[in-house]
């Protein structure tokens, strides 16, 4: 069953924010030296984790959010309801565009993310957002 419009209230924040700093602990960033991990609940209350994988060619390297939605295909599918990104100080961090982008794509309507600003819905973070049902 698929939550559509997950509460505030429900989701365990410290939680997920404590897996996503134990996903950082595993980065790959020798060259940034600025390691990010991410945790999210999934509609099937999984946590899928993430963390970024630096490359020497920097243009390959891959963030958090590619290594949490991979975890999140390879662990069944399902759909993401709560995110949370922390840096080497396990403080949260913003997604960028690009991976607002990718999260869209992968989670309800409404799912919430622990942002700088706040807690924010993926439709706050990525207005007008281009997402599949366009391509019909």
């Amino acid at each position: 069953m698929q939550q559509m419009h997950p509460n505030r209230a429900d989701i365990d924040w410290q939680q997920l924010t404590e897996v996503a700093g134990e996903a950082m602990e595993k980065s790959y960033s020798p060259y940034s030296r600025y390691p990010v991990g991410a945790a999210a609940l999934t509609t099937d209350g999984r946590i899928v984790r993430g963390a970024n994988i630096e490359n020497a060619s920097l243009g390959i390297t891959l963030c958090a959010e590619c290594s949490l939605v991979s975890d999140l295909i390879m662990g069944g599918g399902g759909k993401l309801v709560a995110f949370a990104c922390v840096d080497k100080n396990k403080k949260a961090l913003m997604p960028c565009g690009r991976c607002r982008q990718l999260l869209f794509e992968h989670s309800v309507p409404g799912m919430l993310l622990q942002s700088t600003s706040g807690i924010r819905t993926i439709e706050e973070m990525l207005p007008d957002a281009f997402g599949p049902e366009r391509l019909a």
